[in-house]
């Protein structure tokens, strides 16, 4: 039993480090032995948890998603959907959010690279997006929104999009403001009242 553990914790770190490059620098940047250098562990050890990089690759997405949704489900578990809406908006779209991509929602961070990615990963990438829009779509829905479903997937879009470009922005002040001007827009499509 304690070997399973043992193992469990190693891969749990493995896939903590890869999330964190990943998100930071993309898929191409996780190279097996300099990943498994950051971990403290021997190149050699990489296969006792992975049968691939692809393998990894695909665990690291999972693992980033089930991150994600622990990171935001004092939001999410909020019973008041405008209220759980308006901070979900907030934080999302939050300076924080922009500023800490090795922390952050994988959607603004991989979404670019998707495409280049094999079957496997971009099905696991499309289920689990799939899942925050319904997400969405199901607290539009409570708050009687006459368009949930559409609004949810314009709403998704423009949130991912505002976190990844205001992230390409050399200028601060830039990004604080895209940032701001797409929580105003996308909680006026959702109905919410404007503070």
């Amino acid at each position: 039993m304690e070997k399973l553990s043992h193992k469990a914790r190693t891969r749990q770190r493995i896939l903590d480090e890869a999330s964190v490059v990943m998100r930071e620098n993309g898929t191409e940047s996780i190279g097996v032995a300099a990943l498994m250098k950051r971990v403290g562990l021997t190149h050699g050890g990489f296969y006792a948890h992975f049968a691939s990089r692809e393998d990894l690759v695909q665990a690291v997405i999972a693992e980033m998603f089930a991150d994600s949704a622990r990171r935001f489900a004092d939001i999410t578990s909020i019973n008041d959907p405008a209220e759980r809406l308006s901070q979900l908006i907030d934080s999302y779209l939050s300076e924080h959010h922009c500023n800490t991509p090795g922390e952050g929602c994988p959607l603004p961070a991989l979404v670019s690279e998707m495409a280049h990615l094999p079957v496997e990963a971009r099905t696991l990438f499309s289920q689990r997006r799939e899942a925050m829009r319904q997400r969405l779509a199901l607290t539009l829905h409570e708050l009687n929104h006459p368009h949930a479903d559409d609004a949810a997937t314009t709403m998704l879009a423009e949130m991912v999009g505002a976190v990844a470009m205001a992230r390409a922005c050399p200028d601060d002040e830039e990004a604080r403001t895209m940032l701001a001007s797409s929580r105003r827009s996308v909680k006026q499509r959702s109905g919410l009242e404007m503070a």
